[in-house]
């Protein structure tokens, strides 16, 4: 893996299921990793192998999906020698609200739950 994050950095990551209450719009994105097109963003972590994140593999939008990844499997990652998963050392946490390919890969589901007044199907306009 190409700029291994420290753990410091990953102590500030929560572990896993700590974030089940949060709605997946809410939800802080803590890490970002990726090779090509195929990105890795990272929301909770056991502080031992597993990672819980939002994956998009070599964007395809279509299947991209919320789940589980190994860190040691992202590590190992090395195309031909010459390609390996890279940590993003400039990424800040921020929800999975603000990251665009969460959004376009379908990643964000609302509670209806929460508004129960609010008919899903039901068109909404604008006050003019």
């Amino acid at each position: 893996m190409f700029n291994t994050p420290t753990e410091a950095q990953l102590a500030s990551i929560p572990g896993l299921y700590q974030t089940d209450h949060i709605s997946t719009q809410d939800k802080i994105i803590h890490a970002h990793f990726y090779i090509g097109s195929s990105h890795w963003f990272i929301a909770e972590y056991d502080h031992v192998d597993t990672m819980f994140g939002f994956c998009v593999l070599n964007g395809d939008l279509e299947m991209a999906e919320w789940g589980y990844v190994s860190f040691q499997e992202l590590k190992d990652i090395n195309v031909l020698g010459l390609y390996q998963v890279q940590y993003d050392v400039y990424w800040t946490p921020k929800p999975a609200g603000q990251v665009d390919l969460i959004r376009h890969g379908g990643g964000i589901y609302f509670d209806t739950d929460s508004a129960p007044d609010r008919d899903p199907w039901t068109w909404y306009s604008l006050n003019s």
